[in-house]
């Protein structure tokens, strides 16, 4: 393990801080850094030319961007907003930050951007796939008290391509195909996701991705090349309109199975009962022209 203090590497953050924050129109090496809105209710980026060739140099040259509050204070930079890193730890594709106790201190809200920012900052480096944070040494827990543990980039989803909008953190069921790919299995994800996405949309969206992988034995349900064109929930019933891959079998999943592996997720929302799936906005003739309602005769449990 590999440990060390960005003071360390002062004199050469020196060389780079004036880069930090101020937006490049083009060149090589190109990251961008995230940063919390003056609003505190997004996160936007800035694109810094990296000047760093090793790992450790880049960790040091991002994290200084991301303690450099701007000259015109147009946003904010995480590390600057009442908490300090104390130390951080690098071993293999991880880096552990560790900061103070005034972590803590910020609305939760604030913390969950503060942590997109980060962590979307930080894994640009081929060699970083993860972040994890420690207050004073101890494991960070989020405002529900539940470990937050290790982080990748895609646990922050960036909808409108340069903002990260403000994220709640959501429990769905989804349900996963079995091995044969004839029955269901349902399955549950914790994920933060912008409140500018409608729930509804986003389970549909975490369905299509498929299995986190972190459950052995369940299947991508759906094709995952599948095109979301709309979904939209109205008087309880939820129309979801698709492209046409939708209908294309992928590992010996039927499309009934597909279908009711949509159906079944949705209506686990408690603003929808029955689902209409639409493809090119029409109804194809073969799924009858009635919203589906749940179906839990095709449903099975992991075996142990």
């Amino acid at each position: 393990m590999k440990k060390w203090n960005s003071i360390l590497l002062f004199l050469f953050c020196l060389l780079v801080l004036g880069a930090c924050g101020r937006k490049q129109e083009s060149g090589e090496n190109i990251y961008q850094v995230y940063y919390v809105s003056n609003t505190e209710t997004k996160v936007e980026m800035h694109e810094h030319q990296m000047q760093g060739t090793t790992t450790e140099q880049q960790l040091d040259e991002l994290i200084e961007c991301l303690s450099t509050m701007p000259e015109k204070l147009e946003y904010k930079a995480p590390f600057a907003m009442g908490f300090s890193l104390l130390d951080v730890s690098l071993e293999e594709e991880r880096v552990l930050l560790n900061v103070d106790a005034a972590y803590k201190e910020m609305p939760p809200t604030t913390e969950v951007l503060v942590r997109a920012a980060i962590v979307r900052t930080l894994t640009q480096i081929p060699e970083i796939s993860y972040v994890g944070i420690n207050v004073e040494g101890e494991q960070l827990y989020d405002n529900l008290e539940n470990p937050v543990g290790w982080m990748s980039a895609d646990q922050f989803i960036d909808n409108d391509g340069n903002e990260i909008n403000t994220y709640e953190l959501v429990r769905v069921s989804l349900y996963f195909a079995n091995e044969g790919g004839d029955q269901l299995i349902e399955t549950y994800r914790e994920k933060h996701y912008s409140t500018n996405t409608p729930l509804d949309r986003f389970v549909v969206e975490e369905l299509i991705a498929g299995p986190s992988g972190q459950i052995e034995g369940v299947y991508p349900s759906v094709n995952p090349d599948t095109e979301i064109i709309n979904v939209m929930t109205r008087d309880g019933i939820c129309y979801v309109n698709l492209d046409e891959t939708f209908l294309t079998v992928v590992n010996n999943v039927p499309t009934e199975i597909s279908i009711y592996a949509v159906v079944n997720s949705l209506v686990e929302l408690s603003n929808i009962n029955r689902v209409q799936i639409l493809i090119n906005g029409e109804v194809p003739a073969s799924f009858g022209s009635a919203a589906y309602e749940r179906n839990l005769d095709m449903v099975t449990t992991l075996e142990p």
